[in-house]
């Protein structure tokens, strides 16, 4: 299958990192367990990648309250062997005052892309002030802020992924901070379109969803005013590459909005050349 698409969202999976009890109930319900394995490997990703005709793959970094799951470094070196097929996106610690200057290190030095922190691993939404020095530094280099919106996977707190209030707030304190919303934002997707519609800077990406499930209000907005707020994602290896890539070939959008859903959104949000 020809590459084509760009996945916005995927982690690799070093070993046992989706073992813990919190994960693992997760990797049973989306029968994740031979994908994880595959994930572990930055060749085989790199297989998956081509049979499913994705060009690249965003590679996330993920700390949680409690320490980190998957590392930054962890992350610069998988993306180093393959630099033509996966960008770094960075992660970080709330509570260490230097986090913000660990990240411009990564962009400048390091070439990472974006930072995505997910709320309910910290309890925090967004607007929590823990946030505020990275959202200014993400700011400040031009990198989008990604996020996940919508209910947890994990058996943890959902409040802190609801879009309104904590995304529109933070969206009227940055206005030039690029916004990504992963996980449609479901049950709350209304509330994710209503902001993306509302903000020039705030996008949402597809991820822990196959696309035969997306809501139709999520396909109705692509399909018309919101044909440039909605990038592909996956979640890979929860999610399988080629599923995701297949459905959305099938999905009853045009095909100028398919071009831009699958990968010439992502180009612009996270400037990937």
């Amino acid at each position: 299958m020809a590459a084509s698409a760009i996945d916005v969202w995927a982690q690799p999976a070093p070993p046992g990192v989706f073992t813990s009890a919190m994960f693992a109930p997760l990797v049973e319900r989306a029968r994740a367990a031979d994908r994880v394995l595959m994930a572990g490997s930055p060749q085989k990703i790199v297989a998956a990648m081509d049979d499913a005709g994705v060009a690249k793959l965003l590679l996330c970094a993920w700390c949680l309250r409690d320490g980190w799951m998957i590392s930054n470094a962890q992350i610069a070196e998988i993306v180093e062997q393959f630099p033509d097929r996966f960008v770094a996106v960075a992660s970080a610690d709330l509570d260490d005052p230097h986090a913000a200057d660990e990240l411009e290190t990564l962009v400048v030095r390091r070439g990472f892309r974006a930072l995505r922190i997910v709320p309910w691993a910290w309890n925090r939404p967004p607007n929590h002030a823990s946030y505020r020095p990275l959202l200014a530094k993400c700011a400040e280099l031009g990198i989008p802020f990604c996020t996940q919106v919508g209910h947890t996977g994990p058996r943890m707190p959902s409040e802190p992924g609801r879009p309104i209030p904590y995304l529109d707030e933070i969206a009227l304190a940055y206005p030039t901070l690029k916004i990504v919303g992963g996980h449609i934002g479901y049950p709350w997707t209304d509330e994710m379109i209503a902001l993306a519609w509302k903000y020039d800077n705030v996008y949402i990406d597809t991820s822990a969803y196959l696309p035969r499930y997306y809501p139709p209000q999520l396909t109705n907005f692509m399909n018309s005013y919101g044909q440039d707020k909605v990038l592909f994602g996956t979640n890979f290896p929860m999610l399988s590459l080629r599923d995701c890539t297949e459905q959305a070939a099938a999905l009853k959008i045009s095909e100028e909005t398919r071009a831009k859903f699958l990968s010439d959104n992502a180009r612009r949000v996270f400037q990937i050349a």
